[in-house]
């Protein structure tokens, strides 16, 4: 969005405070491309991108009137749109359909997730779960991800092929990753810190 004069940003917001619907057009044409841009990033769907949109601004109409104009209404506004992303993550955990959604080609956060495993505060989660993968992929896993040793090295350990060791270990953090996304407190955590990143 470019910069709009101050004052006339005011006046557009106390008149809106007055239920002026030019001026909340005026309002709404001013950010919509920011927040709706900062929106994909996050939801990687136009589908709830549009619905979340009119959200936002229906609740910007229906509290117009406690709007404060000597505060940056930008804040203001970004703080509504992260606290409906992070509602809208929390009612995903419990509508497996809206997750599916977001994460679908969303590499930005398996990219976190798949950071999120191997954190401090995961460690005895990460150690359950790989005390059930099958005996050969956790050896695989262990070796590669843990020991830090690379492919070449752990397919002659084993006497296998590299792309042996990459389809056990491609396997081994699909199975965590889904482990990650049904203990809703953890996938949360990541989440939220990622939004709060991006706003």
């Amino acid at each position: 969005m470019h910069a709009k004069p101050i004052h006339i940003e005011k006046e557009m917001l106390l008149r809106l405070q007055q239920g002026d619907e030019q001026a909340f057009l005026w309002i709404y044409h001013a950010y919509k491309s920011p927040i709706g841009y900062k929106l994909l990033r996050l939801l990687k769907s136009e589908t709830l991108v549009e619905e979340m949109m009119q959200d936002i601004f229906l609740k910007v109409w229906e509290h117009r009137a406690s709007i404060d104009v000597e505060k940056s209404f930008k804040a203001y506004l970004y703080r509504i749109s992260q606290n409906m992303v992070i509602d809208l993550f929390r009612r995903a955990k419990k509508e497996k359909a809206i997750l599916e959604e977001i994460i679908a080609g969303n590499t930005e956060l398996y990219t976190h997730i798949e950071e999120s495993i191997f954190q401090k505060e995961n460690a005895s989660l990460l150690n359950r779960l790989i005390e059930q993968l099958p005996a050969q992929r956790k050896k695989i896993f262990i070796a590669c991800k843990l020991e830090g040793k690379s492919y070449k090295e752990v397919a002659d350990q084993y006497g296998i092929t590299a792309s042996t060791v990459n389809d056990h270990l491609q396997k081994a953090m699909h199975y965590l990753k889904s482990k990650l996304f049904i203990t809703p407190d953890a996938l949360l955590i990541v989440i939220i810190n990622l939004i709060v990143r991006e706003f």
